[in-house]
């Protein structure tokens, strides 16, 4: 077994044992594998050993590697595995996320999804996406501010192109896991307030490597590991 490999059936187990800690369902979680800077090599290792959701931080970035794993070749090849856009989206590369993507985790203003509409509408498609949320009002992160949200993921609603499907968060770097703990938590309960205003959503994307089981015990339905799995990023 690849040390790749090793490290996705652990974090499995990880995620699994941390959902039996909180009563939760293991199959209500999955596990997005961020392979920002990771080779094609690494990310068809992960693939094979059962990692079927692909998280990328930049679209030109996941470009190259979509095509050079697939191709020209039609959707049917993909075999179950899933791409999400995890890192900030630019309106200018709006255009290419519609043949990659399934799932856009960083949307943060109206104007981004409304440019999301359109290209959508013109494809004859609907987009998939979370509300990225600076949790924790950090002047130098994206995200919308926590008493923003509603109001916006309101406004998204009404997009007829795009299905808001849950929030997304990034909290604080810290060396204590249980610092985080308080931001899924808000995380949580935000979604929760969503719901009582009548918008069905239910995913939350939160947690990464060092903190993904005390998101995992908070309500995390996506978690987005790195390093645990392909070791420290390269620069």
């Amino acid at each position: 077994m690849s040390t790749i490999a090793a490290n996705v059936r652990d974090v499995f187990q990880r995620m699994k044992l941390a959902a039996g800690r909180a009563g939760r369902d293991p199959e209500s979680l999955r596990l997005v594998a961020a392979t920002k800077s990771v080779d094609v090599h690494c990310i068809l290792e992960a693939i094979s050993a059962g990692a079927t959701i692909i998280g990328e931080n930049r679209v030109q970035e996941a470009r190259g590697k979509f095509k050079e794993i697939y191709g020209e070749q039609s959707e049917s090849i993909r075999k179950g595995v899933q791409w999400h856009l995890i890192g900030h989206l630019q309106t200018n590369k709006i255009k290419y996320i519609f043949d990659i993507f399934s799932l856009i985790h960083s949307v943060d203003s109206l104007p981004l999804a409304e440019e999301i509409q359109r290209g959508a509408e013109k494809r004859g498609l609907t987009t998939d996406i979370l509300v990225e949320v600076n949790i924790s009002g950090e002047k130098t992160k994206f995200g919308v501010l926590p008493e923003r949200v509603i109001d916006l993921v309101k406004d998204i609603s009404r997009l007829k192109n795009i299905i808001v499907k849950g929030l997304m968060t990034i909290p604080p770097p810290s060396e204590s896991p249980e610092d985080s703990r308080r931001y899924f938590k808000m995380l949580r309960i935000l979604r929760d307030d969503i719901n009582r205003e009548g918008i069905d959503i239910k995913e939350l994307s939160m947690g990464m490597s060092k903190d993904f089981e005390v998101a995992i015990e908070e309500g995390a339905t996506l978690v987005r590991i790195g390093s645990a799995l392909f070791g420290e990023r390269k620069e």
